[in-house]
C-alpha cells in the first residue's frame, strides 16, 4: 500500500500562504491593501466572466457568489437576517 504524498501546492498550502500573507499586515488598512482587496479583484477576474456576482456581508464574514438574477435576493436576505438578530448578544 501507498501512501498518498501531500500536494504542496494544492487548497491548504493557498490558506497558509495567505495567512501567512495576513498575519504579515502590520494595520488592517495593510491587510485590506495587500491582501484583502487584491484576493477580492482575483475573485471578480476569475466569477466575473463566467456571469457570478460577488457579494460580500456582515462584520464577521458572509461571501456568497451568484449570478446576476439571485445577487438582490441574497442581498435582501442577508439584509432582513441580518436586521432580526440582535448583534449585541
Amino acid at each position: 500500500m501507498t501512501r498518498r504524498k501531500k500536494r504542496k501546492d494544492g487548497p491548504e498550502a493557498l490558506r497558509r500562504q495567505l495567512q501567512s500573507l495576513m498575519e504579515q499586515q502590520p494595520t488592517a488598512e495593510a491587510l485590506n491593501d495587500q491582501v484583502i482587496t487584491p484576493f477580492i479583484a482575483a475573485l471578480e477576474n476569475v466569477c466575473g466572466p463566467r456571469g457570478y456576482l460577488l457579494n460580500i456581508f456582515g462584520d464577521s464574514s458572509n461571501l456568497v457568489i451568484s449570478t446576476d438574477d439571485h445577487a438582490e435576493a441574497i442581498y435582501d436576505l442577508v439584509e432582513k437576517y441580518i436586521d432580526g438578530i440582535d448583534l449585541e448578544t
